[in-house]
């Protein structure tokens, strides 16, 4: 298996980045919170997940040990594969995700897309046991904390190859739909639509 990718970061898109190693170019599924990290022609290194499928080789991309450790285990819950918990991850912090799993907190786990009630107290009950203490790593809350998210999003939008006028432009629209900036993936998809518009 490999469990990191260091290289050039060739190119950046909305649901995965490329990274050049060894002339060959990588292409890595990753979080809107690891994409927003992610500078194209930069240098870097990202702890990754092989998962084999019978048709495919997926690599996910992560922005710590930490995330994917818990995009591991959130697949040993049945009916959680590796889209849906890279969706948890989108969503929710591993802290985040640690603490609504072991608080019961189903509402929260239903803010995850493709999870519902029953699912997420399937995950609940067979995670509880599993997923350990919050480690005070980045905001329980969600991604990002609330004074980094403009940068975050700012960088993704410049990674993905705007300038820094309109990616602040964009980040100022939708800074007054959601403040304090929990969710970096939704904001960086709402700038986005507002930068399309132009």
């Amino acid at each position: 298996m490999i469990a990191f990718v260091r290289g050039r970061v060739a190119a950046v898109t909305l649901s995965s980045a490329v990274l050049e190693v060894g002339g060959v170019g990588l292409e890595l599924q990753c979080t809107p919170g690891t994409l927003a990290t992610l500078r194209t022609g930069a240098e870097t290194v990202l702890p990754t997940s092989m998962v084999v499928r019978e048709d495919s080789l997926t690599l996910f991309g992560f922005v710590d040990e930490d995330e994917k450790a818990m995009f591991e285990l959130a697949q040993t819950a049945s009916g959680v594969g590796p889209k849906l918990a890279q969706a948890m991850l989108a969503v929710l912090s591993p802290d985040g995700l640690r603490l609504a799993i072991a608080s019961d907190d189903v509402k929260t786990l239903t803010k995850v897309p493709g999870i519902g009630q029953k699912g997420a107290q399937r995950i609940i009950l067979e995670l509880k046991d599993r997923v350990g203490s919050p480690t005070g790593g980045r905001s329980a809350a969600g991604p990002a904390t609330a004074v980094g998210w403009r940068e975050q999003v700012t960088d993704g939008l410049v990674g993905l190859g705007y300038s820094a006028k309109d990616a602040e432009k964009a980040v100022d629209a939708v800074a007054v739909s959601e403040p304090d900036g929990t969710d970096v993936g939704a904001l960086l998809r709402a700038a986005l639509q507002t930068l399309r518009k132009v």
